[in-house]
């Protein structure tokens, strides 16, 4: 049997979060809205209306276009995409064609290495074809044997991004939308939710030998709501591409639809060529222009870009890899992370493992962001400089960190009003520490037996006793010394 390889392209359209729609001004964000109720004249096209372009949308787009080190274009029209679907009002829907906001560019994907997750993996180069901006359609939904449309997101405004067929498996389909769904996030301009169709993907997908530089017939994988389901959509047309040609069929331009419950993909239609579209110049919309001056009032808002935000880290943090991606995996993490950085004197790794072990947790639990806590940069750093004096104890101290975030105290505070400093007297603590090998005579045998794995077990006894403030590394060493006589 011949070895295949894939080549696979993505499709991806981002909502914008701006307030308004892109050519009138009803509400961009409808998710929530009743159906049909978020809707003018112009985003149902009546007779006799005409669009007025929002320049956020124009704005935003170019901020992405930037990031992806796209060629953002001087001049671009608006043009007529011309189909029929019951979603679409107007009969046509106002996209870009042949020339787009900006052309070109690339996004860069760190991939891991399947047997070294913590390992350096490789980098795959994916160029971008175009980015262009458009309004959205509405959408049907099927109940009770009925189809009904709710016209509330059109007029929606989009970023479309075409990639070139430059991904070679699923798993680096999934870690592009991965990484653009950071960069949106990055950036602010999305929201990029796949499941309320804020980030939504289509996948061209073909085959061939593996060496060849030929691009065959491609198949269109389209309704994927979700990263996992764009990778297993992507896995089973590859794997049915294979079996066809082994049996001497040829593979035929397919529209196909994912179905996520069934977790199968069925025929929808013969795939649409651009000539199906009947693309023309919107007479309505002037050509858009972004001067030199507009240009670089949006740009001075572009930010370091999570990839290179993780290599300074690691360069000036001195940050494994591994910490590095977590830590910029949000933008509001990896600022908490450097303005705690900036102030504290000890080991950087040390408020990274606190940050990924403790305070990632509280956020996941409080369902916010890093810059929404009230356990700010400052009060953890104050919070370690007590552990690193041995003014509190670890234990101590990952208790305070949700203290601090419900009180909104400080971690000096609430030491100084809960009694909570850790107790470092030897006399105290080895008055308890002989209390408890006093009281188990059948641990002290067995630690003597050669079961040293016990010294936890006496010192969490004597932190229990002694409600969590003694010093653990002087309890442990008070603890061996007595159990050797």
């Amino acid at each position: 049997m011949a070895e295949y390889e894939a080549v696979i392209g993505l499709e991806t359209h981002i909502q914008l979060n701006t307030l308004a729609k892109i050519f009138c001004t009803c509400k961009a964000d409808s998710w929530n809205d009743l159906p049909n109720t978020n809707i003018c004249p112009v985003c149902t096209g009546l007779p006799g209306v005409l669009p007025v372009l929002n320049e956020k949308v124009v704005e935003k787009a170019v901020l992405l276009a930037a990031a992806i080190h796209a060629e953002i274009q001087p001049i671009s029209y608006f043009d007529r995409k011309n189909y029929f679907y019951p979603d679409l009002p107007k009969g046509y829907q106002i996209s870009q064609y042949d020339m787009p906001l900006a052309k070109g560019g690339y996004l860069d994907l760190p991939i891991p290495s399947n047997n070294d997750p913590q390992g350096k993996g490789y980098i795959r180069h994916v160029n971008i074809h175009k980015l262009h901006i458009e309004e959205d359609a509405g959408k049907t939904k099927k109940e009770g044997g009925r189809r009904f449309v709710d016209f509330n997101r059109c007029g929606v405004p989009l970023v479309e991004m075409v990639t070139e067929p430059d991904l070679r498996t699923a798993d680096e389909a999934s870690q592009y939308l991965i990484r653009l769904r950071q960069l949106l996030r990055w950036l602010g301009i999305s929201e990029s939710d796949m499941e309320k169709g804020n980030l939504r993907c289509d996948a061209n997908v073909s085959i061939r030998p593996k060496g060849s530089q030929e691009l065959n017939v491609k198949t269109e994988i389209k309704n994927v709501n979700s990263i996992d389901a764009v990778r297993d959509a992507i896995k089973k047309e590859i794997a049915r591409q294979i079996r066809e040609v082994e049996k001497g069929n040829r593979i035929k331009a397919w529209t196909l639809n994912w179905d996520d419950n069934a977790g199968v993909l069925r025929k929808m239609r013969s795939k649409e060529t651009e000539a199906d579209y009947r693309y023309f110049r919107e007479p309505d919309l002037l050509p858009l222009e972004i001067s030199n001056d507009w240009r670089e009032e949006i740009l001075k808002d572009l930010p370091e870009l999570p990839l290179e935000r993780r290599q300074r880290f690691i360069r000036q943090y001195d940050l494994p890899q591994y910490d590095a991606d977590i830590l910029t995996g949000d933008r509001a993490l990896s600022e908490y992370f450097e303005d705690a950085a900036r102030d504290y004197q000890g080991a950087t790794k040390s408020i990274s493992n606190w940050l990924i072990n403790d305070v990632m947790r509280i956020l996941k639990e409080l369902e916010i962001s890093a810059n929404e806590l009230k356990l700010t940069p400052k009060y953890l750093v104050q919070l370690l400089t007590l552990v690193d004096e041995g003014k509190i104890n670890i234990s101590t101290g990952k208790n305070l960190l949700q203290k601090v975030q419900e009180s909104g105290k400080s971690p000096l505070e609430l030491v100084q009003e809960q009694g909570l400093s850790a107790v470092t007297d030897d006399a105290a603590i080895r008055k308890v520490c002989e209390q408890v090998l006093a009281q188990s005579p059948d641990e002290v045998a067995s630690y003597k037996d050669g079961k040293v794995t016990l010294i936890g077990w006496f010192v969490g006894q004597v932190m229990k006793r002694m409600r969590g403030k003694a010093d653990p590394k002087l309890t442990k060493d008070i603890l061996e010394e007595l159990l050797i006589k």
